[in-house]
């Protein structure tokens, strides 16, 4: 044996070490920055409230005098105190309160607009998907939706012989043109990307209506649906101003019948307030849906 294999001494074994075991931070728990939240308030908040203040003093000034033609806020309050703090009291078929008259308005818009939606997203799809079809249809189109709304209500009438049917008739005819037109828009701005995957993948039309059309012209579709849904809004008090009913459009036109000015400003601060709100309403739906997509 050699004196280098003498010398050679073996290693000792070395026992394994422990592994460290590393403990992750834990994230600490989203606080609700009550700061933040109060500023957004403010900011959202304090400058309509404070416009609104303004013109409630110039319209309070303006219409106190005696010879006023037009009641002041005051008066308002006064007069109209039970329309304004009890929007819900029903004391008989035509004694009851604003909210019950907005919600009987707001069915029939529900009926119309919910109509004038699904008729004009299938009707815009097609304009938008066929030459042929866009340049048969859309100048009639055109031209059908210049008409005012009120222009269809003797039609209406005279085809349903009820002032409901008819009500519900004029809501349609005003809000579906914005859909189809926006619709059509929609699907015409639709990728080629994505029509050469519908080809590749085999899509029949129905799978490519829901797959690929209505994902990507949600955005147009629902531009036009907020639009429609403000012009059914604008449409219903109008018509009922002629159909009769309970409505908040037609009791506008009885307070005005009973000389009830104070009545009449309620109302459109309520009619107001509601088209704000469904506005908003669809908004919100369509930044769901879209994920916050916009129409370019």
């Amino acid at each position: 044996m050699s004196a280098l294999a003498k010398n050679k001494t073996l290693p000792a074994k070395i026992a394994p070490k422990a592994a460290n075991v590393v403990r992750l931070a834990r994230q600490p728990a989203r606080r609700i920055d009550v700061h933040n939240l109060a500023m957004s308030a403010a900011r959202n908040v304090v400058p309509p409230l404070v416009v609104l203040a303004i013109l409630l003093a110039v319209w309070q000034v303006l219409c106190s005098s005696p010879t006023a033609s037009l009641p002041s806020p005051h008066q308002v309050w006064q007069e109209s105190y039970d329309l304004i703090a009890y929007p819900f009291f029903n004391y008989g078929s035509q004694d009851i309160g604003l909210g019950w008259r907005v919600l009987v308005s707001l069915q029939r818009v529900a009926y119309g607009f919910g109509l004038a939606a699904v008729a004009g997203i299938v009707i815009g799809a097609v304009i938008g998907q066929s030459v042929w079809a866009m340049r048969g249809l859309d100048p009639i189109f055109q031209v059908l939706r210049t008409v005012p709304p009120l222009a269809w209500l003797p039609l209406s009438l005279a085809a349903f012989q009820d002032s409901n049917p008819s009500a519900i008739f004029v809501i349609f005819i005003t809000s579906v043109w914005p859909v189809i037109i926006n619709t059509a828009v929609g699907v015409r701005n639709i990728p080629q990307d994505y029509r050469n995957v519908a080809q590749v993948l085999r899509l029949n039309q129905i799978e490519f209506f829901f797959k690929i059309m209505l994902p990507s012209a949600a955005p147009y579709i629902f531009t036009g649906l907020r639009i429609g849904v403000g012009l059914s809004w604008l449409a219903i008090v109008a018509a009922e101003m002629l159909t009769g009913g309970v409505g908040i459009g037609f009791f506008i036109w009885d307070a005005w019948n009973s000389s009830r000015l104070p009545d009449i400003i309620v109302a459109l601060a309520y009619i107001g307030v509601v088209g704000f709100a469904l506005d908003k309403l669809v908004a919100a739906i369509g930044k769901l849906v879209t994920r916050g997509a916009s129409a370019n």
